[in-house]
């Protein structure tokens, strides 16, 4: 573990790199809190960690943190590697930064703005666009994985007959269902993520890979 450590704060551009995932994770519980109030779905991970926070009577933020524990320890007895600060930060501050995001809403905003479509849609737009944004800087400022994106990396490893790919879109698609089966509401924004939040990412990525040559490294 110490080794770990040593190998990210020895990253070129730690310091930025380190702030950078803190703003991208706190931007991306900011958009998702939006895309709440939308309520044309999420992607799936936060669909799923919803509809059982709310089965079970537990902030979003503290179930959030739970269960990115648990799959923190599987991730590490199968050796799964990337793991560091930014793994930390996704573990604990998007689910907190959408408990804190969704209360201020609540107090500043009129209870029926979003029945009209046509604020759903002016919503939904930029926030899903800014969400893919802070997760491809996230991703692409190499800190560590979440532990929920650890988990089809492992799986690939053991499971080589079929692609990453399609591992990653079966893993979420299954998370889907188990946030269905808890009462969950299926929305387009979900299958969307579904499908094309990687390719989107992996887009975004080498556009930034381009412009900031250090992530090469």
């Amino acid at each position: 573990m110490q080794d770990i450590i040593d190998g990210f704060f020895h990253k070129k551009h730690f310091w930025f790199r380190l702030c950078a995932v803190v703003a991208a994770v706190i931007v991306m519980g900011f958009c998702l809190s939006w895309l709440l109030l939308v309520d044309l779905g999420t992607d799936p991970c936060t669909l799923m960690n919803v509809a059982i926070a709310d089965t079970i009577g537990m902030s979003l933020g503290n179930w959030q943190a739970l269960l990115n524990t648990v799959l923190l320890m599987i991730v590490v007895i199968f050796g799964g590697r990337n793991l560091g600060f930014g793994t930390l930060a996704n573990m604990f501050l998007v689910g907190y930064s959408i408990d804190f995001f969704s209360w201020v809403w609540a107090k500043i905003l009129p209870v029926d703005l979003f029945s009209s479509w046509g604020v759903r849609v002016a919503v939904l737009i930029p926030a899903l666009a800014v969400f893919v944004l802070a997760v491809a800087v996230y991703m692409d400022m190499d800190m560590g994985t979440a532990p929920y994106d650890a988990i089809p990396i492992i799986i690939s490893k053991y499971v080589k007959r079929f692609s990453f790919r399609t591992i990653r879109m079966v893993f979420d698609f299954t998370v889907v269902v188990i946030g269905m089966c808890f009462g969950g509401r299926l929305g387009i924004v979900t299958f969307l993520m579904a499908l094309t939040l990687g390719p989107v990412i992996a887009w975004v990525g080498d556009l930034m890979k381009k412009k900031f040559e250090f992530l090469q490294d």
